[in-house]
């Protein structure tokens, strides 16, 4: 009689944990392979001292397992990761410390490109999250930092959640995502916690993302402006060497009176803009495959020629794109079709040497 690994996962939840619970309900059980009557499996403990605190539940196991009818032979692996990683101990938000002789590069990173918008709502922080992707799709090296301090959203489109670590009480390590490096207040912070600050602290928190963390090198740093003409605007355009900025807008009047906004502000900072997008351009019944245009269409890109500004696409108003974004998953990692427009986007910068 063959074993499963439903028999073996059963097995290992009755294994107790020295400190409650047992092996599976502590999801500790990794890399399980059963192969006729050979089991094998990794005992990942959080710390070394928890690794040989579990080593006789590692000898239970393997006897337990032994004993099942259909087993000849128990391979089990015991590996720690190390140190838990130390939280952050450096306070974000402090004031900016003065900086002289004008806009500075970050090491390592070889363009910053800014997504801005000049009203909240327009998707601005759905476009940096699939653009960010789509480029790391074509083989860049791409961060992204969610600068959006009041209200970060990133954490979530991105689908991370861990505390990023600080091994030395200065340099924060990001985390990875979908082969993003990226970064967001959003993870220092828990979930529900408002950030009530003045624009001193704004400042310093952006100057602090910017230049304490590691982002090593990078083609291409993909920040997520808070929407509007404010202090972090202010002070990433002039202290950052940027590339350029993308202002995106959806196709409706009052959208674009914030977005010209958001253009004059970056030609007052003298931050060249790279091009506009038009977002929520068009959207498709999943029914009846009727095309509607709920937000209007075209008037981004009528903006970009009356300005004389590279136009660099329309985005569609899609139910999919939201749903992966609130999972976590966003929808340039994808290989359904609504992947594309991002992927384009993605390739009109590179092809402009810009991404």
């Amino acid at each position: 009689m063959a074993v499963d690994r439903d028999q073996v996962m059963g097995v290992l939840a009755g294994v107790g944990h020295p400190g409650g619970g047992d092996l599976v309900s502590r999801d500790l059980i990794r890399a399980l392979s059963v192969e006729g009557g050979v089991v094998r499996f990794v005992i990942e403990a959080a710390t070394p001292e928890e690794a040989r605190a579990l080593a006789s539940a590692q000898a239970e196991a393997e006897a337990r397992l032994r004993a099942l009818p259909g087993v000849t032979s128990v391979q089990v692996v015991m590996t720690a990761h190390g140190p838990a990683a130390k939280a952050p101990t450096l306070k974000i938000g402090q004031h900016p410390t003065p900086q002289q002789g004008g806009p500075q590069r970050i090491s390592g990173i070889d363009r910053i490109i800014a997504v801005a918008s000049g009203k909240g709502g327009v998707g601005k922080s759905t476009v940096a999250s699939n653009l960010a992707v789509a480029l790391a799709r074509r083989g860049r090296k791409v961060g992204l930092l969610d600068a959006d301090i009041y209200g970060p959203s990133q954490p979530k489109m991105m689908g991370v959640s861990k505390r990023p670590s600080s091994p030395d009480g200065k340099t924060i390590e990001p985390l990875v995502a979908h082969g993003v490096t990226m970064m967001s207040i959003g993870l220092m912070l828990k979930e529900d916690e408002a950030v009530v600050w003045r624009g001193p602290m704004l400042m310093g928190a952006l100057q602090q993302l910017l230049g304490q963390v590691a982002w090593g090198k990078l083609d291409v740093l993909i920040v997520d402006l808070p929407p509007g003409t404010g202090d972090v605007q202010l002070t990433l355009c002039q202290r950052t060497q940027l590339t350029g900025a993308i202002v995106v807008s959806t196709p409706q009047d009052v959208a674009l009176l914030d977005a010209r906004k958001a253009l004059d502000m970056f030609a007052k900072l003298k931050t060249p803009v790279l091009g506009l997008v038009e977002n929520m351009s068009t959207y498709i019944c999943p029914n009846c495959g009727h095309e509607a245009h709920i937000f209007g269409h075209g008037g981004v890109a009528a903006e970009a020629a009356r300005l004389d500004l590279p136009f660099l696409g329309e985005l569609p108003l899609a139910l999919d794109v939201r749903v992966a974004g609130d999972s976590g998953m966003p929808i340039a990692a994808t290989d359904g079709p609504l992947a594309e427009p991002y992927l384009r986007l993605a390739d009109r910068l590179i092809a402009g040497g810009m991404g």
